[in-house]
């Protein structure tokens, strides 16, 4: 694991969640972090990109295109189910 210099600010990962979000499916790593509304640091991209594919939030399709997966609906309709029980 690489040392962080810069961790991003709040509104920066807001920023490219929303991104990812309006563009799921569309582009890769790279692409992606060019088509940004606002430039950043690569290292700070992937400090963010990082947080968000461990988190569950995206993931890479077989063409390795960035997709938007997080649902908290139906996460909750999961939770409340009391048929379901947590391992």
């Amino acid at each position: 694991m690489q040392k962080v210099i810069h961790y991003p600010r709040l509104d920066t990962v807001l920023m490219v969640e929303r991104h990812i979000r309006e563009h799921s499916g569309e582009f890769g790593k790279k692409s992606l972090w060019t088509d940004l509304p606002r430039k950043m640091m690569y290292q700070t991209y992937c400090v963010v990109f990082d947080y968000l594919e461990e988190s569950g939030k995206i993931a890479r399709d077989r063409e390795g295109n960035i997709c938007w997966i997080w649902n908290p609906d139906l996460v909750k309709r999961y939770l409340s189910d009391e048929s379901l029980s947590i391992r």
